[in-house]
């Protein structure tokens, strides 16, 4: 499989290097990437936020395999309770991360809190990934892990969407989407959603 993967990466180029919507929203300005990797550039000015700063994580790992380098991390702290104060960036940048929280409203929320202009997601969509076999998450159950206060140390999938329900959930919690791309034109096993932060 990382064989396929790394065809892929080296078949795309400089195209997987940029992405013309992020360019659109995100050129120019300063922000956050949450959880970034090498990987999965997207040529942008950004400081890369992780919850692990060692090197030695599966992740890290992965990076290092499919492309030979590992993306730096600039400031080690949990993705939804960063160390920013309000409006303290552009923007905050999240590629196939979200799905990694366990209560992704709480995670947004956070994003929205620090990002003055945008919050810039990539979503794995339920039927071009590894998730294809599982059920959407319905936003009911989403809703109830914020309001419990879900939180989970596992790392895995907590939730699946296709662009529709990611969208159904934004708009639950009063989420502004200015734009969305489904499929997504970078890699095209996920959507796109473009939220205005201001």
């Amino acid at each position: 499989m990382l064989a396929g993967v790394r065809r892929r990466l080296r078949r795309l180029g400089p195209r997987f290097r940029r992405y013309p919507l992020a360019d659109r929203y995100l050129k120019g300005l300063k922000g956050i990437e949450v959880g970034g990797s090498a990987n999965n550039p997207f040529g942008l000015d950004t400081i890369n936020v992780d919850r692990y700063g060692q090197t030695d994580t599966v992740w890290k790992q992965s990076e290092l395999e499919l492309v030979g380098e590992i993306l730096p991390v600039d400031v080690v702290a949990p993705g939804d309770a960063l160390p920013f104060e309000d409006n303290s960036w552009d923007f905050v940048l999240a590629s196939h991360v979200i799905e990694h929280f366990p209560d992704p409203v709480k995670a947004l929320l956070e994003w929205k809190r620090v990002a003055r202009r945008y919050v810039f997601l990539m979503v794995p969509h339920r039927d071009r990934t590894m998730d294809q076999d599982r059920e959407v998450t319905p936003v009911a159950e989403i809703m109830e892990r914020h309001q419990t206060g879900f939180d989970h140390p596992g790392d895995h999938h907590w939730t699946v969407w296709t662009c529709e329900s990611f969208l159904e959930m934004c708009h639950e919690i009063g989420l502004n989407v200015v734009d969305s791309e489904d499929p997504d034109k970078k890699v095209g096993n996920g959507f796109a959603v473009v939220i205005d932060a201001g």
